[in-house]
């Protein structure tokens, strides 16, 4: 008999990838912009997004909307528990938005639409960042309903996973830059970019080590036999390709910077998944507990594989026409 509620697991855990790789380079060209003074070089950094930064944005409605319609306990009870930092990002995420359009329109005003820009997009990835540590710290639930209260979300390992958010995109869109642009951008790319690696290393590190402190159903998953032999190899390839990206932005390879950022990205994501399964809501609700009915879990998923192939087409098709890399002078976004 197949599985409904782990198919639907495995299609949000891959919606919600896609969203953090394609939209966390976007909102890092936001983060980056202190960085880079010159108004020519943050126009070109807008143009290497600008022409997919919205469509990024569909692999979050899709995780929603797969959300409610699997698993509508979850979606209920998680934004209960995180009300305020998802209300919060949203709002950071449609200030980035306006920001976006009136950037390219302004004159005398671009200064300020720059700051908006910046300011909505470092808010945007905190606050994702925010609701990721709640979630890993756990949301009570009694009688499948939010038990806890309307701060539960605010902790400092909440605002620590929300820092660390923001510079996980910040190597990602550094990472992007390297690959799209040339010239003096790129090489200011190859100088922030080390820095980046090494500060996500050392956040990823502390992540996990406090993870299995304070969760002991977590340090149990990861250490008791025979997952620490199948697990062992996670945290080894962290290391591995941190040296790897450090080592091409020292060789100054463009391509191969974001490729290996993207592989910490997927290990990080990973050990996620590892720490809380079969929970979706952790620490006590599994998959199963707070799935919907099959008649109904059925029907959306008609629906999803319709709909997916046709949300990758376009967005395969975007990044392929847009695939050049971007100059100073180039016709930009209007």
């Amino acid at each position: 008999m197949i599985d409904l509620s782990l198919i639907w697991v495995v299609i949000i855990a891959v919606g919600v990838f896609i969203y953090v790789v394609l939209d966390g380079f976007d909102l890092g060209i936001g983060i980056l912009f202190p960085f880079i003074q010159g108004q020519q070089e943050r126009d070109v950094m807008m143009n290497t997004v600008a022409p997919v930064w919205d469509g990024n944005e569909t692999w979050m409605v899709l995780g929603g909307a797969a959300l409610y319609a699997a698993f509508p306990m979850v979606y209920a009870t998680v934004l209960s528990a995180l009300y305020m930092p998802i209300i919060l990002m949203v709002i950071a995420l449609i200030f980035r938005g306006v920001a976006f359009e009136f950037r390219f329109k302004a004159n005398r005003t671009k200064h300020l639409w720059d700051k908006a820009f910046i300011g909505g997009s470092i808010l945007a990835s905190f606050f994702q960042g925010m609701i990721l540590g709640a979630y890993i710290q756990g949301i009570k639930v009694e009688n499948h309903i939010y038990a806890g209260g309307g701060l539960d979300w605010l902790t400092p390992f909440s605002v620590f996973t929300g820092i660390g958010v923001v510079v996980l995109y910040a190597a990602l869109g550094c990472g992007w830059l390297i690959f799209k642009t040339e010239l003096a951008l790129q090489q200011k790319m190859y100088q922030l970019m080390p820095k980046l690696i090494v500060a996500l290393f050392i956040i990823f590190g502390a992540v996990s080590i406090y993870t299995p402190l304070a969760h002991p159903e977590i340090a149990a998953r990861w250490f008791s036999l025979p997952q620490l032999l199948y697990f062992s190899p996670v945290p080894v390839l962290v290391i591995l390709f941190t040296v790897l990206a450090l080592r091409a932005c020292k060789n100054h390879h463009e391509l191969s910077p974001f490729v290996y950022t993207l592989a910490l990205v997927f290990l990080a994501y990973t050990g996620f998944m590892i720490s809380l399964w079969p929970y979706i809501i952790p620490p006590s609700i599994t998959i199963w507990d707070a799935a919907a009915p099959e008649s109904s879990q059925l029907f959306t998923l008609i629906g999803a594989l319709i709909l997916i192939p046709i949300i990758l087409m376009y967005t395969g098709l975007s990044y392929w026409v847009f695939r050049h890399k971007v100059r100073i002078g180039d016709d930009g976004y209007h």
